[in-house]
């Protein structure tokens, strides 16, 4: 089966669930893992500007795509000459169901289960001992952060933190002022990309607040990434359980 991908993880998920080149025919430029094996794929644009004369030249079997990271109206007019799947992974079980599901589409059904156990057993791992209220910041100018129904938000609970923003839906535009009620700010490192020159902007405002950067991947990607940061999530957790 000759299947394109439009998002960056359920890419990564496909190679790590066995898939090879030959199968995956079609990425766009944010899909980066695995990096030996993506650079062989054809790029068909990014996840918001699909190339679609390029992807109908590739004639693929099935087109897998997410509700919120690619655009409807580009999906819609793959979908009159394509098989197109979609996605909308919002909560842990989402994520459960969309590692099975792959797994049953392309016969790999044993290696989705082995990570989807990984994946429980990294976040249960990774609680910490007390709730600590976060502000989880995606963008800047002007900031944004994260609402209940997303799973940033979700993998942040899994693990023990509190979002001060868990009446808010999808992601909010903020202001530093509404910063106040967390105990620790966490800028991601990605979409936007923020830096050690990010937080001494913010410790203007709340100098004695803890304030750091932390690996967007980890808590956005999702698919199989979380089986993959374990460690990362340990060491997480011990600058609250210390």
């Amino acid at each position: 089966m000759k299947v394109i991908s439009l998002v960056p993880s359920i890419t990564e998920a496909l190679f790590d669930l066995g898939l090879t080149e030959k199968e995956i025919i079609g990425r766009t430029k944010f899909c980066i893992h695995p990096a030996e094996k993506v650079k062989n794929v054809e790029i068909i644009g990014g996840t918001k500007n699909l190339n679609i004369e390029k992807i109908r030249s590739l004639h693929p079997d099935l087109i897998l795509a997410n509700k919120e990271e690619n655009v409807k109206e580009q999906i819609e007019s793959l979908m009159n000459d394509f098989k197109v799947t979609v996605y909308n992974t919002e909560t842990i079980e989402d994520n459960y169901y969309l590692v099975k599901n792959l797994g049953l589409l392309f016969n790999k059904e044993e290696r989705a289960q082995t990570f989807n156990l990984k994946i429980y057993d990294v976040l249960y791992q990774a609680k910490i001992n007390s709730k600590v209220k976060a502000a989880y910041l995606i963008w800047k100018n002007p900031y944004m952060t994260v609402g209940s129904d997303t799973f940033i938000h979700n993998v942040l609970s899994e693990i023990g933190f509190e979002n001060i923003f868990k009446n808010q839906t999808r992601y909010p535009e903020i202001r530093a002022e509404d910063l106040a009620e967390a105990d620790v700010i966490m800028l991601s490192s990605e979409p936007f990309p923020f830096k050690e020159k990010h937080i001494a902007e913010l410790k203007e405002v709340y100098p004695q607040k803890k304030i750091m950067i932390v690996d967007g991947e980890a808590f956005s990607w999702y698919g199989t990434h979380i089986a993959k940061c374990e460690s990362y999530f340990r060491e997480l957790i011990l600058e609250f359980d210390r």
